[in-house]
Formats: structure tokens, sequence, C-alpha cells
């Protein structure tokens, strides 16, 4: 027989036996390129596999706006002597009559010291009743007092000095130096300045946010843009409560990379070459660069808006592919950006599994020869 026929056929049945032992099991770190195309709506599958482009990138360049509302916005700063519920008042009544309607004859003045501001928001002055000081400044409720007695005695003139209270205060919780019950005065009457005064912020600046909550609304700002747009240091009001926290959004990178992680966002927006250069990039001894996929569950929205359609509903599973070999493949991985609860994978290079496959198949005939060279030395031995 030709030798060249025997050694062609010999190098046929490896090839063959390589491929089989290939899909029976050898180790990977997940599906085969091959295999998620075949997952696609397009194949009877139930996702849909997208390849990225510029108006891909364009459709699902989703990022998070957070921001105050009006409402938020334009409250304006709480006046530095407004009375509110919790202060104290010291009123002192001037009365240029021979026997006064609050002092004792021959006296020309009369102090009220620590007249507190209930809870309502009202004070007592003798002879004048029960008034309403919260929300008027000490010149305001200076002349309302004098109107309420100036009805039993002539001409009287009020002062009234404030010592503010603990009534008008924010709560200020989370990534802060100092979590704490503070009150709002002259010099914290807005955001910035509340959390100045809470020692400032214990984790990045690009990675945090600003949650406030007053009454029943809670928003949310990025602690960034917060020191960057002055129009969102908003005035606080009292019982606000402002919390800082990390940005709780997140990313898995699995397959063929430097480390496979679950990936906290650190800036607002991440795109995917960013994300791959957070767990070390592509391992160039894995990696098919041509196979690097996105899976993410789509609103239906922007779905519709990929797949140029009008008829899908509810979240639909999408899988977009990005191929870093492509002309402008590099250019797509840095515009398409990343999601909360995105999975990114990597797919091993094709020629990574024929390689497994046949350091198995050549570990096996080693084993076998060296079984073999065993029981026939054995053999021999025993003669």
């Amino acid at each position: 027989m030709n030798p060249m026929i025997v050694k062609g056929g010999r190098w046929l049945a490896l090839a063959v036996l390589v491929a089989a032992t290939a899909s029976c099991g050898i180790p990977r770190s997940g599906p085969s390129k091959r295999e998620i195309f075949s997952s696609s709506v397009q194949r009877q599958g139930d996702a849909f596999v997208v390849q990225v482009n510029d108006r891909v990138t364009r459709a699902t360049s989703v990022t998070p706006a957070l921001g105050f509302s009006k409402s938020f916005e334009n409250a304006g700063l709480v006046g530095p002597d407004t009375i509110r519920p919790g202060d104290k008042l010291s009123v002192t009544v001037f009365e240029n009559v021979a026997n006064p309607l609050l002092g004792v004859p021959g006296q020309k003045s009369t102090v009220l010291p620590d007249v507190e501001v209930d809870g309502n928001g009202f004070i007592f002055i003798p002879y004048a009743g029960r008034i309403k000081a919260a929300g008027l400044s000490p010149e305001a409720l200076r002349a309302a007092i004098a109107r309420k007695l100036g009805a039993q005695t002539p001409d009287p003139q009020v002062q009234v000095a404030r010592t503010p209270g603990d009534g008008a205060s924010v709560t200020v919780e989370g990534a802060v130096a100092t979590q704490g019950v503070y009150p709002i005065q002259q010099s914290t009457r807005t955001l910035t300045s509340m959390i100045a005064r809470a020692g400032g912020v214990q984790v990045p600046v690009q990675s945090a946010d600003v949650i406030v909550t007053r009454g029943h609304k809670t928003e949310k700002v990025w602690l960034n843009d917060l020191y960057t747009n002055p129009k969102l240091d908003i005035a606080l009001r009292n019982g606000d409560t402002i919390y800082v926290q990390r940005d709780l959004r997140a990313f898995t990178v699995l397959g063929a990379t430097g480390s496979q992680n679950r990936v906290p966002f650190n800036t607002p927006t991440v795109s995917a070459i960013e994300a791959l250069a957070q767990v070390g990039g592509l391992n160039t001894s894995l990696a098919d660069p041509t196979g690097v996929f996105v899976f993410r569950n789509e609103p239906a929205a922007i779905a519709n808006q990929v797949l140029g359609r009008t008829d899908l509903v509810g979240p639909q599973r999408m899988i977009y592919v990005l191929n870093l070999t492509a002309p402008d493949g590099m250019f797509e991985a840095r515009d398409f950006l990343i999601r909360d609860g995105d999975t990114v994978f990597v797919t091993e290079a094709p020629f990574v599994q024929w390689q497994k496959a046949l350091s198995v198949f050549t570990g096996t005939l080693n084993g076998a020869n060296a079984v073999s060279t065993a029981a026939t030395g054995t053999s021999i031995t025993g003669k």
C-alpha cells in the first residue's frame, strides 16, 4: 500500500477523533460563537442576535438621567432669620405709661425670656394670646405683637431676638464621614454645604449619588453633577433626609478575559471597551476578538428601534455582537454603552478547543503507550 495514503489516512482519522473529542465535554469557559448564533430568533432560538453598528449604538445609548425636579430646584433658601418651630425668642416690650400692662408700676420695659416656638409654630404672649411665629422674621413678628398689644396699651414698642433651636434640621446618612441630624443654619442652607458639614463623602465622587427625600418625594442626583452644576445645589427644608451612596449598578464579565467578575460602575457611563479593560482585557491565549457578546434584557421600545420593528411587547432578550478585528470594531466597542445588569461574554478562539481536544487525545495515547510499555516490560521480566 502507498505509504503516503496510509499516512494521510492516519491524519484523517486523527482529525476525526480529535473533532469528536472536542465535542464531548472538553472544559471551556462558556458557549462558542457558533452556539450563541444558533440561539438566535432567526434560527428558532429565544434571543435576538444583533451586530453592533452606529445605528445600534445610537439606539441603545441610554444613560440614567438623574437630577432634581423643578419643585426642588426652585425652592428658595431658608432665610437665616426665619423663625421655625423649636426656636427660642426673647421678647422685650416697652410701655410709656405709669402702670404698664406687662410690668410693674414705674417700669418702662418688660422682658419675656425663652419664649419657645411650639411644634405648630405658635408662641404665647400675655394679653396678646397665641401668635403664629413660624415662617416670620423677627421684624415681622415684632410688628404682629405690637399690633396685638396696641389694643390694650398705647403705642407699645417691641423687640424680638431669636436664638435658633433644633426645630429646623436635616438627617445626613450613608457614605459620609459623620452621620447625624444637623440644624439648618446660615452656613448649611444648601445641599453641598450640609454634606460638607457632615465631613464630606467617603466614596469616589465619580461613582456616588445623592438621594434627597422631602416629604413623600425622593429624588437622586449624581454627586459629580452636584458639584459641577450650581442649579442642583438645592436649598434644604426642615425634615429633609440626605443619603449618600456608592453607585449600586454593576455588570458581569465572563469568558476569555483577564479575569471573570461582577464589576461595579465607577463612572456614570461605561463603554464595552472600558468594561473589558476593567477585567484585564482579552486573554490573548484564549480569546476570539471577533466574538465579544453583550447579553441584555432590552425594553420593548429600544428593541423595536434596534430591530426596525413595532410589534414587540415587553422586555426582549438581546445579544449584541462586537467584532474587535473589524475596521471600526474598536470604535464601536468604545461607543457602545454597558448598562446595569449586562453580561459581557468573550468566546474562546476555535483553535483553543482543538488544542484542548488534541491535548486530551495525545495524553490518552501517551497514557495508553505507557501502560502498554509497562505491561510488555512486566511480561518480559516475568520470563
